[in-house]
This record gives structure tokens, C-alpha cells and sequence, in this order.
């Protein structure tokens, strides 16, 4: 989901899950017909934020991260087919990919391909760390291909996002033809690459991205390595709600009553924010940048912490990390250190939740002032991943606020699809996903790590 974010629960394992991985690569490497389906994490970060239930499973590539020197990679472009399945027109773009080669070997080695998602590839490559971990052991070379209409990678420049027509091939499908026609360029263009095996690696979309590219593409990768890869959240292949409750099992892991402390504050920020003078002081205990004025805004406030907790059980390293804000080892253990009492008065366990909140949006203690506006990071590409829920990646969630933490709220398709077809003119295809990649049917593919 690191750096990257990682099933809820999953994180501070990494470390001797990074050296199982390296082996089990290592065997694909060697055993072409290994079957390797592990822990299939099928519930685990969904990638983006659907409309109807604001959501941000953000997510990267396995393994801790360190800087990554930009003279580490190089920065290359190839043009793509914007339509790889249509033949009316033969427009391209300009896809971006970086190249790190300091530990390829081209008599006998191997191409690790990171498999992009729905941000800024450069953000993801500085904070991958199994890739680069791995890679002088495999004789690796790593290349990171940034995903269609993320980053630099604009099908039709700064009209891509204009309206439905442009957004029409921002697909997973396309994606994969991407991955595929590039990794072919490389190897006729890099001396030594034509016969090296190519593994796929990504994190949650992007690991989905590399479990699906092994099943459609076996011919171009010999294997993949998908982390937290929620292939499965998809129609009714696993209940709606086990997402929320996985990670409300994360709080009440970390700290007593902690969850029963979130779960409460809903009935108490709906309490206090029931009149003016209770808008004002929510405004002043959160620290708001912009002051509370209505319903709305409450509502906003609700998502916004919503996502602040969903958040924190995906970075929850057992390090100091700053994937998508700067935060202590184990943060959800600091966090659960303010929500000790469920049973407070309202302003007083109001109160706790501010500090809870801050220690996510501002542990380096430079913000002067909070926003509900900001979650994440600017790096990630949430209006086309907001467009992409609305398509294809219909991934069901819902809340019931017995089994979670959170306000129930159900899952309705109809309201979904209806707020789709206001913001993009489209409507979404549930079934779409499982009929191309198969659902739970994947019996027949091979050498596959989900975890």
C-alpha cells in the first residue's frame, strides 16, 4: 500500500518478508513453472478514493524505503499507441520510464519492472525499497514505467482530464499493453536484454497491475510479485465491509479501547456540530485552516478522519517513514496513546481525536494550521483514479459500525453510478474486472506471490 502501503495489520513484518520474496523471486527465476499463489491479500488496499464512501489506500511498492538519489536513474521516454486495441487512428504519447542499471549484468541477468500506478513514477521509485534491496543479488536491472495519464505520461497533454472522450483509454487493459510494448523495446534495444527474465512488481493497484500482467502477458514476464493486491474486492467475491474491519483491527491491536474511541466520536462530532457555537469550537480544537460553516463541512470532517485512520493502518511501519506524511515507528501505537477513554464527554474525546489526528498531519510539528482538504500527497493521481472507480475498478465498500469503527454507510451501486455519470459522463461496469482477469478462477496461472 511502502515505503509503501501494506495490507492493514501487515506492516513491520517486511523485513524477513522482503528476504522470503527475494527468495521465492530467486526461484522464479530459476523454476519458470513454480506455482507461487501466497497469502493472497484479497482484500487489502484498495487502490484510490471512490466517490461514494471517501477512501484513500495509498500504496506503493514492497519493501522499506530510502531516498533515491535522482543519478541513481535515468529519466527515458517512449512513444505508445494511445488505442493499443483499436485501429482507427495511430495517435501516441510520450511514456515515461526510469532506468537503473548499476547492478545489470546482460550474460546472465534479470529485469525487475515495477509495474505503475496512479501517481507520479518518480515518487514511487524513491520509495520502493525491495527493488533496489534485491537488486545486486539478481543482477538486476530496475525499470520503473510510469502508468497512462499519471505524472508526465498524458495521453493528450493538458486535455487528458478535459472530458470523458479524452479519459476513454485510461484502463487497466491499456496499461498492460503499455508495460508489454515497452518491456518488447527494451529488450531489442538493450545489448544483452533480448533473453533476460523480467519480473513484474507493484503495490496495491499497481500490484494488481503485476498479478495481471503475469495472467495476460506470461509470454513477457516470467513471474510477479503483487503486494497487497485487493483483486478480489470486486463484485460480491468477498463481503463489502472487510477492508474497514481489517483495518479497525489494526486499532485494536495497538491500544486499548482505541477503536471504541474513533467509533464513539462520530456521534460526538455530530452532537457538537449541531449548532453554530459547536461549529466554531470544533473549528478552534481541530485547527482548522478554513473555519466549519455547515453540514457540509462536517461531513467533509468525517470523510477527512475517515481516511486519516484508513491511512495510518497502511503506513504503519515499524520505522520512521515519510510515504505519505512524516511519522514515527508504529504510529498507530502513538496515535492510540490519545484514545485511551471512549467514555469521555464530547469535547473532551474530541479533543484526543485532534491530537490523534495531528500526529498524522503534523508530527514534524511545522504545520501551523490543519486542512480536511489534504489526506495524502500531491504525488498520487487522484482525479484519474476517481475516473478509474467510476469504470472499471468498482471495488465495493461498506461500513456498518459493529464489525468497523467507522459510521455505517452502505454500499448502493445505484447512488454510485449515478454520481459517476455527474462527474465524467460514464457508468461504471462491475462486472467488468472479474470477467477480464477471472476473479477468484486463477487456478491456471503460475508463479505469482501475493502478499
Amino acid at each position: 500500500m511502502r515505503g509503501r502501503g501494506c495490507a492493514p495489520g501487515s506492516c513491520g513484518r517486511h523485513k524477513a518478508g522482503g528476504a522470503q520474496a527475494a527468495l521465492l523471486i530467486v526461484a522464479m527465476l530459476r523454476l519458470p513453472g513454480l506455482l507461487l499463489l501466497l497469502s493472497l491479500g484479497s482484500v487489502c488496499c484498495p487502490p484510490g478514493a471512490l466517490p461514494a464512501l471517501p477512501l484513500a489506500s495509498r500504496r506503493g511498492p514492497p519493501g522499506r524505503a530510502q531516498p533515491r538519489p535522482a543519478a541513481l536513474y535515468q529519466t527515458r521516454y517512449f512513444p505508445q499507441k494511445i488505442d493499443h486495441f483499436g485501429f482507427d487512428q495511430d495517435l501516441t504519447f510520450q511514456q515515461r520510464y526510469l532506468v537503473a542499471d548499476q547492478h545489470w549484468r546482460k550474460d546472465n541477468g534479470s529485469i525487475l519492472f515495477y509495474t505503475g500506478n496512479e501517481g507520479d513514477i518518480t515518487w514511487f521509485c524513491n520509495n520502493t525499497g525491495f527493488m533496489w534491496d534485491v537488486a545486486e543479488e539478481l543482477n538486476a536491472m530496475l525499470i520503473f514505467a510510469e502508468h497512462r495519464y499519471y505524472g508526465e505520461s498524458l495521453p493528450f497533454g493538458n486535455k487528458s482530464y478535459s472530458d470523458s472522450k479524452h479519459l476513454n483509454y485510461l484502463t487497466s487493459e491499456q496499461a498492460l499493453a503499455d508495460f508489454a510494448i515497452l518491456i518488447q523495446h527494451l529488450k531489442e534495444t538493450i545489448p544483452g536484454a533480448l533473453n533476460a527474465p523480467v519480473i513484474a512488481i507493484g503495490g496495491s493497484y499497481g500490484g494488481m497491475l503485476a498479478a495481471w500482467f503475469r495472467m495476460k502477458y506470461p509470454h513477457v514476464v516470467v513471474g510477479a510479485l503483487a503486494a497487497s493486491a485487493p483483486i478480489w474486492q470486486f463484485e460480491d467475491l468477498v463481503p463489502c465491509g472487510i477492508f474497514y474491519g481489517i483495518v479497525t483491527n489494526d486499532f485494536k491491536k495497538n491500544g486499548q479501547c482505541c477503536s471504541e474511541s474513533i467509533l464513539n466520536s462520530w456521534g460526538a462530532i455530530n452532537r457538537v456540530s449541531s449548532t453554530d457555537e459547536g461549529l466554531k469550537w470544533l473549528s478552534s480544537a481541530f485547527h482548522f485552516c478554513s473555519p466549519l460553516k455547515s453540514k457540509q463541512d462536517v461531513a467533509v470532517l468525517k470523510a477527512w478522519l475517515s481516511e486519516t485512520w484508513v491511512n495510518l493502518a497502511m503506513v504503519n511501519y515499524p520505522y520512521k517513514a515519510d510515504f505519505l506524511q512524516p511519522l514515527p515507528a508504529w504510529p498507530i501505537q502513538v496515535v492510540c496513546k490519545f484514545l485511551k477513554n471512549p467514555k469521555l464527554p464530547d469535547k473532551l474525546l474530541l479533543q484526543n481525536v485532534f491530537q490523534a489526528a495531528n500526529v498524522y498531519y503534523n508530527y514534524s510539528g511545522a504545520a501551523s494550521c490543519l486542512n480536511t482538504s489534504q489526506s495524502a500527497t500531491g504525488n498520487l493521481g487522484l482525479t484519474g483514479w476517481y475516473y478509474q472507480a467510476c469504470t472499471e475498478m468498482v471495488m465495493p465498500m461498506c461500513t456498518d459500525g459493529v464489525n468497523d469503527m467507522f459510521e455505517p454507510r452502505k454500499w448502493n451501486f445505484h447512488v454510485f453510478s449515478e454520481e459517476c455519470f455527474k462527474l465524467w459522463k460514464v457508468k461504471p461496469r462491475p462486472s467488468w474486472i472479474p470477467s477480464v482477469y477471472g476473479g477468484k478462477n486463477i487456478s491456471s496461472h503460475s508463479n505469482i506471490i501475493f502478499r
